[in-house]
């Protein structure tokens, strides 16, 4: 699909229209196509959008905020939040099954290939695992604190809790695979894996990622970093920004990362060096998804109440578009 303005330029960004009415929380893209994403709010919806024409496809509701959201296939949607209820919706037949229940808030989501399960992770300190098939949990793990984010390795589930810990689990086994801590000094807000499985990348709420590797060899560890990143200095004044989201180009290996400053930066991960920095977005990057052939980028931005004096008027909640280049996501 091309889409032109009116001087004939290619349109490389676009706003989705009828956003949701408040914080949006995750933009998730379907696993085969890029044309619908799904997307979850603080105004207790999950939302279906058609990328390529533009329009909200449908929408279903929670009975609070929805923190997270993922498709299982092209036509089932998963999605959890405050009411900490695990859903599962089927997007031909508009109809919903409540698959179950945490004690807290469901804070994350994932879809295994591989084990063909629905992972949740929640603030009651316990990730569980779901058959979809049966529409039931098949087994509750403690993790050491209040599940923060989590990301998927192959068979590897990573988590990131409160208290800056990371735990490695097989999902084949279900056993500790390692126990580590953040690097980054301060809270993490997001990990995500590369998609050659061999490591993941951290972000902090202190405008710092780290790139770690999942192989607990020496020589490899020695390759392990982290940098600065969303910051912005002003008056000689640094202001320093939580890093909120990370998304992978499926087929480079490069990532983008979303901060506070309203920023997103595209980073090759392995050589170190940033690929390029989009233009300033009006609010904070909440969430970010590169679509599964790395062709398009999903940029949600939503206040955050993360500043000391508030923006008058309060910024308007907005899913962007954007379709990237080879130039702004392969390795150099």
């Amino acid at each position: 699909m091309h889409i032109s303005n009116m001087i004939g330029e290619p349109r490389s960004e676009y706003k989705l229209k009828s956003p949701p009415s408040d914080a949006i929380s995750s933009v998730k893209f379907g696993p085969l196509s890029s044309q619908f994403l799904l997307v979850s709010s603080w105004d207790n919806s999950v939302r279906l959008y058609d990328i390529q024409s533009n329009n909200l496809r449908m929408m279903y509701s929670h009975d609070r905020p929805v923190l997270d959201c993922c498709f299982q296939d092209a036509v089932h949607s998963f999605s959890g939040g405050l009411d900490n209820t695990l859903k599962m919706y089927d997007l031909n037949s508009n109809s919903e099954t409540v698959i179950g229940n945490h004690d807290g808030a469901i804070r994350t989501i994932e879809h295994s290939l591989e084990t063909n399960s629905i992972i949740t992770g929640s603030w009651d300190s316990t990730i569980k695992l779901w058959d979809p098939r049966a529409s039931r949990c098949v087994g509750t793990y403690g993790q050491p604190d209040k599940v923060f984010t989590m990301s998927l390795c192959g068979e590897r589930l990573v988590v990131g809790t409160a208290g800056r810990r990371v735990y490695i689990w097989d999902l084949r086994s279900m056993g500790y695979v390692q126990k580590r801590e953040s690097s980054l000094k301060f809270q993490t807000r997001c990990i995500r894996c590369f998609p050659n499985k061999q490591g993941y990348v951290l972000s902090s709420i202190e405008g710092r990622v780290a790139v770690e590797y999942l192989d607990t060899d020496p020589e490899i560890q020695k390759k392990k970093y982290a940098f600065k990143c969303h910051r912005i200095k002003e008056n000689d004044i640094e202001h320093i920004y939580p890093v909120n989201a990370v998304s992978f180009h499926q087929v480079y290996n490069t990532f983008a990362t979303g901060g506070s400053d309203g920023y997103v930066n595209i980073w090759d991960g392995f050589n170190k060096k940033r690929l390029c920095q989009f233009h300033r977005y009006s609010t904070s990057i909440v969430s970010l998804c590169f679509s599964q052939d790395g062709g398009v980028l999903a940029i949600a931005c939503s206040y955050m109440y993360e500043l000391e004096t508030h923006p008058d008027p309060t910024p308007e909640d907005s899913i962007y578009i954007r379709f990237v280049t080879d130039q702004e996501t392969k390795p150099k």
